[in-house]
């Protein structure tokens, strides 16, 4: 038997999934936008303690926007313990929680980049893809994650302003960042969006971002069948309920914050790093006919 197959045997015991995470209520809680993770109770869990990697993306060269946190950054710590090396992009006042993630990804000796920047400037998403190339030396594997929410109960609480941020940062973004890593990734590449249940089933108070979140999966499904003849797969995550700072930081009412996930079948919110093996499988080479997927995380609501 291999030295780390007790260590293997372990982490794959079966577990309650209704157990295995916090349940609601939550402590009531609110950060200015965009929140920490550091600072939410309880914290998320990204897979820090947990996730084990065997190789998968050895080699392989991923940018991450918004991996200082949620599923970007359970996504930067999988891929790092995967074998990849890994630059992520966030907010500069999200500096706290990205300098952990960098911390983690570098305890596996892979490269692991920090790029601050505001996505919704088209020269800020131009200089973020090329200092991800210069410094990981290429670039296979883009994950469009970032993303901004912030819910109003009425349309006409919706200011133009607001309005133009989330579409400037959850799809301008995508599409500037997309745009310009195309020119790097060569036939095998893998670009991976992070969209939403609230693409198909949108709340009456979260309708920009839901608009967004639908863009996205149609970015997703008509790159795919673009990119397909050249070697390049584009694939989607769906998660539903998941505990990120988006909801304690304008995302959510404080109603919601405290029942956050109670109404899904397994009676709690998903953590990010329930999502990230899926990130890790859509981005390695032997998903090879996985293209124009959504894959759906929502503790069994939503679609897909």
């Amino acid at each position: 038997m291999a030295k780390n197959a007790p260590a293997r045997a372990q982490s794959a015991a079966v577990s309650d999934p209704t157990s295995r995470y916090p349940k609601p209520p939550f402590p009531r809680q609110f950060q200015p936008f965009p929140g920490l993770a550091s600072r939410m109770e309880p914290r998320p869990d990204h897979g820090e303690k947990t996730y084990v990697g065997s190789e998968r993306l050895l080699g392989r060269r991923a940018l991450i926007t918004g991996g200082d946190s949620g599923m970007g950054k359970a996504a930067a710590i999988a891929f790092a313990r995967e074998g990849a090396d890994v630059a992520i992009n966030y907010l500069p006042d999200e500096e706290e929680d990205a300098r952990e993630a960098i911390a983690l990804m570098q305890e596996t000796g892979r490269k692991a980049i920090a790029l601050p920047g505001d996505l919704r400037d088209e020269a800020v998403c131009a200089r973020i893809v090329e200092e991800a190339v210069r410094q990981l030396g290429g670039l296979d594997i883009l994950v469009n994650n970032a993303g901004r929410q912030q819910q109003r109960d009425s349309l006409l609480d919706l200011s133009s302003e607001d309005f133009d941020a989330t579409m400037k940062t959850n799809v301008y973004a995508m599409f500037w960042l997309t745009r310009a890593a195309l020119k790097h990734m060569p036939p095998g590449s893998t670009i991976i969006q992070t969209t939403s249940v609230q693409a198909y089933d949108p709340s009456a108070d979260l309708v920009d971002y839901a608009m967004t979140k639908a863009a996205m999966l149609s970015f997703t499904k008509s790159m795919a069948k673009q990119l397909g003849p050249k070697g390049i797969r584009v694939n989607g995550v769906a998660p539903g309920p998941v505990w990120t700072p988006l909801q304690v930081s304008g995302g959510a009412t404080q109603e919601k914050v405290e029942s956050f996930g109670e109404h899904t079948p397994l009676g709690r919110p998903g953590q990010p790093a329930e999502l990230a093996s899926i990130y890790v499988q859509l981005a390695a080479s032997d998903a090879s006919f996985a293209t124009g997927q959504i894959y759906g995380a929502a503790g069994g609501s939503g679609q897909p």
